[in-house]
């Protein structure tokens, strides 16, 4: 009996939070990021990986919060690791172009638009496409070492 009310509960919050999220997201179509931003921080904070993604965007593009491209990364690299697809294109691009980070690495930035593409995400093909142009055989050769590794934690039946 217990059990049966500990996963009615869970749904409950997961509903919320699902519930948060889209209000957020029609408060980012009006332009109010201000208040997407707290609509979606419980949920963030909680380990949703889509708020994550979206408070990531906001970093990103300044929207709502002061542009910080390291917050950026991290918010999305928590999306990520979880098995977001458009937070690890998200995590890509980071690499690719090295906003938030030292220095650009096209190494990861392969293996995480792989990975976003193996997650269903449309527009990682393309993402993949350009950054091949910017790489080395071998700098290609151990991107895909690393998204084998990767593939067997983030999406083991794919």
């Amino acid at each position: 009996m217990k059990l049966t009310h500990w996963m009615f509960a869970c749904c409950l919050l997961a509903t919320s939070a699902q519930a948060d999220i889209e209000d957020a997201r029609d408060l980012m179509e009006e332009g109010r990021f201000e208040e997407a931003y707290d609509a979606l921080w419980p949920a963030a904070r909680s380990g949703n990986a889509e708020a994550e993604d979206l408070i990531g965007a906001m970093y990103a593009l300044g929207r709502g919060v002061e542009q910080d491209h390291v917050r950026a990364f991290e918010w999305h690299l928590r999306a990520a690791i979880k098995g977001h697809p458009g937070a690890q294109s998200g995590v890509g691009r980071h690499y690719e172009t090295g906003q938030g980070l030292p220095a650009p690495d096209l190494v990861r930035a392969f293996l995480w638009y792989q990975l976003s593409a193996i997650g269903g995400d449309p527009d990682a093909a393309i993402s993949i496409g350009e950054v091949v142009k910017k790489m080395t055989p071998e700098q290609i050769e151990h991107a895909q070492q690393l998204v084998e590794d990767y593939r067997v934690w983030l999406y083991p039946f794919r």
